[in-house]
């Protein structure tokens, strides 16, 4: 372990930045994470729903009424009903469901996006494919894996025997039978049959009104402002230019500031807490704009509101269940602060360059990007802070200055009942003296145990679930998606403890971590400026690996109860070949026909129009004697 502490403190890039860390590590009471084991970096998000659409939290039985801006993450499931539509966001990739479709997330981590499509249509658009990122769609019958940006839609028949592949734009293959195909840009190839498939290639239909709903979608994307000012890979950005207005303020540069909020609003009052596993508590807002500012940068008090600020543009910001810090909760058996005549907990929102500090169990690595990529923030006083927080209780966090803790209604504060029941915090917000919350300390987590409502969330009950047929219908994979934790499958001892201790952040290259700005003094704001320039900000380079030791054997990837493996591909007979190039030239003719029946409106209209020019010019000769 010491060879890896001198390692890690030769790759450090700031020299005072590796001191503090190996001071810190020296005191570590508890192991710390891996970046193998640390959260995904990504969640999806319920951006739009219309009609009855329903949701089953990852390793419930419970169906509940999906509730906007809720987090969806690996093991969720959704619902939409008969004459319903939603729409997913995972970064800029939009995932929409038409009606009586029902989905699960099997995967959603750093690299990987998986969805099993039971029974419905889909239509999946994605700006932005890495070599190494899987975005892969999974039915009775086959995978589907999209191979470059594009518009895409599937599309699965009621008993789950027959899926459709549509390619707008890009490229896709199509997995399954033991062989595989590849559907590019202008095909629609129709598979039916489960261990076997047969299959027939046409052009793309004609837009239907769920094609054309989804095409509206992406337009208004599109045009979308806030581009110029974070990343299309923070989830949520989309939302922002019909809420609010952007300006720039010189101590924090671009700002967001919302419209239209009621009188007294603060961020981080009007929602409700959920427990979502493993980040834990988890903030979900109600504001239809309400994700990306809340999951991403900082919020300032500035003249008299609240602006969000989002911090450095880098390629892919990483999520967070809620910036903020808390207040009382009895953790560490020290202050409690007493809501409504018993135990409460207080949070706020944390400012421009203060570092968060997860309540949950992460890496170095990990404690480092979330803050550098939500933050313009020194990796030096990442490190302050997370060791601020090493002492019992957490109570060395009281020795930090928060801006926002003296702000005009930063602090809110709640009973531990509403906290842990996913009840509105706005209406249920208790007065809390203020001398009690400058006096108690700040810590990173609330104590308080979650019960069943915590992790269902405020969605009410619902009579709305897919068929029992389509709960329980295996789909066809290449790949065994990860284990998604859950609720009812883990001890009590499992959940992060949000007082642990673990080790200090490791330091990242300078760039990605510029000064942090003055604490307050804004001018007055001015017009938005031209968009800035994407930074990628990469982990630290790893040191050299440690000693290698005797560890038992790696067990399999857990099975998933409704996920078969795809056998490999067999190699192509010539008569296969043949009935394949049979299907490609009845394609190509299908697709001239196509383009001749199109082609004949427009030259009648071209000949009526030249009818008409000639007429006109008949109009205008004179007369003859």
């Amino acid at each position: 372990m010491r060879q890896f502490e001198r390692t890690v403190a030769l790759c450090a890039l700031v020299c005072a930045a590796s001191l503090l860390l190996g001071s810190a590590r020296a005191g570590a009471q508890e192991e710390e994470g891996t970046p193998q084991t640390d959260p995904s970096a990504r969640v999806a998000r319920l951006s739009f729903q219309y009609g009855s659409v329903s949701l089953q939290p990852g390793g419930e039985d419970q169906w509940v009424e999906a509730v906007p801006n809720r987090p969806l993450t690996s093991g969720d499931s959704l619902w939409v009903d008969a004459g319903g539509r939603a729409e997913l966001h995972v970064g800029s990739t939009a995932i929409r469901l038409g009606a009586s479709t029902g989905i699960t997330l099997l995967e959603v981590s750093d690299r990987v996006v998986q969805i099993r499509l039971a029974q419905g249509s889909v239509i999946v658009g994605t700006r932005h494919v890495d070599d190494d990122d899987v975005l892969e769609v999974d039915t009775p019958n086959l995978a589907f894996t999209v191979l470059a940006p594009g518009e895409y839609r599937l599309d699965v028949n009621a008993d789950g025997t027959e899926t459709s592949a549509a390619v707008w734009h890009g490229q896709g293959r199509v997995t399954g039978g033991g062989r595989d195909y590849t559907v590019v840009a202008g095909q629609q190839a129709h598979f039916s049959g489960l261990d076997e498939l047969s299959y027939e290639i046409s052009p793309v239909p004609a837009a239907d009104p769920f094609d054309r709903w989804a095409a509206d979608r992406d337009r208004r994307e599109d045009r979308a402002d806030t581009a110029n000012y974070v990343s299309r890979e923070m989830t949520g950005y989309e939302d922002l230019d019909s809420y609010g207005n952007w300006s720039v303020i010189a101590a924090y540069g671009p700002v967001w500031r919302p419209v239209g909020v009621p009188v007294g609003w603060a961020p981080y009052r009007y929602g409700h807490w959920v427990w979502i596993a493993p980040w834990g508590w988890t903030w979900v807002d109600d504001q239809p704009w309400g994700f990306a500012p809340f999951h991403y940068g900082r919020w300032a008090y500035i003249g008299t509101g609240w602006v969000w600020v989002p911090g450095p543009v880098v390629v892919r910001p990483v999520y967070a269940p809620a910036l903020v810090a808390f207040v009382g909760g009895g953790a560490g058996g020290g202050f409690a602060l007493t809501a409504g005549g018993g135990p409460g907990v207080a949070w706020f929102p944390l400012g421009p360059g203060e570092v968060f500090v997860p309540g949950y169990r992460v890496s170095r690595v990990y404690v480092t990007q979330i803050n550098v990529t939500n933050t313009r923030v020194g990796v030096e006083r990442v490190t302050t802070v997370y060791n601020a927080y090493r002492g019992p209780g957490g109570r060395e966090g009281a020795q930090i200055t928060y801006v926002n803790r003296r702000a005009p209604g930063g602090v809110t504060a709640v009973s531990r009942e509403t906290f842990v029941s996913a009840r509105p915090v706005g209406r249920n917000v208790v007065a809390v003296n203020s001398e009690e919350i400058s006096r108690a300390p700040v810590q990173h987590g609330a104590s308080f145990t979650p019960e069943r409502a915590s992790v269902i969330g405020a969605g009410g009950a619902t009579h709305s679930a897919p068929p029992a047929e389509v709960q329980h219908r295996m789909v066809r994979s290449n790949r065994m998606p990860s284990a998604a934790p859950s609720y009812s499958q883990r001890p009590a001892s499992a959940y992060p403890n949000p007082n642990r201790q673990s080790a200090p952040p490791t330091a990242a290259p300078s760039s990605t971590a510029p000064p942090t700005p003055p604490a307050r003094n804004p001018s007055s704001e001015q017009p938005a400026r031209a968009p800035r320039t994407i930074e990628r900000v990469e982990p630290p380079p790893p040191g050299p690996a440690p000693a290698p030791q005797a560890t038992a054997p790696q067990s399999p990837a857990p099975a998933h109860p409704n996920v078969q493996l795809n056998p490999p591909p067999k190699p192509k007979t010539q008569e296969e070949t043949r009935e394949e190039d049979r299907k490609y030239q009845h394609y190509q003719q299908q697709q001239q026909q196509q383009q001749q029946h199109q082609q004949q409106p427009q030259q009648k209209s071209s000949s009526k129009s030249e009818k008409g020019s000639q007429k006109e010019k008949e109009k205008d000769k004179p007369n003859k004697p």
